[in-house]
């Protein structure tokens, strides 16, 4: 498991695609809780409102967002724990 994103290694790549607000959020947060402190997540969504909503999500908590990238169609956003 883990891959690379740009130059940040990917522990875990949660797939939210097909998955409408607050579903994105819900299952980053469940995904987050079972990994270790200092892994990154990455969650895929297609539902690019996520895009938005994750990272004020993220600001309220104690992980960092990495980075946040769309194409208009899919989004990709970068959380470390």
């Amino acid at each position: 498991m883990g891959n690379q994103q740009g130059n940040t290694h990917i522990d875990v790549t949660l797939d939210a695609i097909g998955l409408k607000c607050p579903m994105p959020t819900v299952k980053t947060a469940i995904a987050l809780d079972k990994m270790q402190s200092g892994q990154v997540l990455e969650v895929i969504v297609d539902d690019l409102t996520s895009c938005r909503d994750l990272p004020r999500w993220v600001h309220t908590t104690a992980y960092k967002l990495i980075s946040v990238n769309d194409d208009g169609k899919i989004g990709h956003i970068i959380i470390e724990k």
